[in-house]
C-alpha cells in the first residue's frame, strides 16, 4: 500500500489554494491529483485538520469476534472440526466468513488445531 502524503505537503497545497490558486493549478504545481486537493480541503472544512488517517489494519475481525463463544464451544465439543465445517456452522448462524478469516480468528488466540497423521511413520522413512 502506498504511503500517505506528508502533512507538510498537504499544508502547502491548502495554503496555495487559500491564497487564490485554483485546486487544479495547485495539484499541477505540487504534483498531486486534483481529487486529493479537493478531499484535503473538504477535510479541513469538516474536521479542522488535514492529517491522514491510519492505513491498513484489520477492519472486519469484529464481525467474527461477535461469534467467538460459539466458535470456541464448537471446537471444544468437536476438536477435530474443520475450518470448512466451522464456516458452514457460521453461515447457518447468519455470518458469512471466509476460511482465512476463521484461520486468523484462531491465530489471534494462538490456537493451533493440527491433526495427527492416520498411520505412524514407517521405520525406514528417515533413510
Amino acid at each position: 500500500m502506498a504511503k500517505a502524503l506528508s502533512v507538510d505537503l498537504r499544508e502547502r497545497v491548502i495554503a496555495a489554494v487559500e491564497s487564490g490558486v485554483s485546486g487544479r493549478q495547485a495539484a499541477l504545481r505540487f504534483e498531486v491529483s486534483p481529487s486529493s486537493v479537493s478531499r484535503w480541503r473538504g477535510k479541513l472544512v469538516q474536521e479542522g485538520e488535514i492529517t491522514p488517517k491510519r492505513q491498513g489494519g484489520d477492519r472486519r475481525s469484529g464481525r467474527i469476534e461477535a461469534y467467538a463463544e460459539l466458535i470456541l464451544n464448537a471446537v471444544t465439543a468437536a476438536p477435530d472440526i474443520t475450518l470448512a465445517e466451522l464456516q458452514a456452522m457460521l453461515k447457518d448462524e447468519g455470518l458469512t466468513a471466509g476460511i482465512g478469516s476463521i484461520w486468523r480468528f484462531f491465530d489471534r488466540r494462538k490456537i493451533t488445531l493440527k491433526k495427527r497423521p492416520r498411520t505412524p511413520r514407517s521405520s525406514d522413512a528417515g533413510r
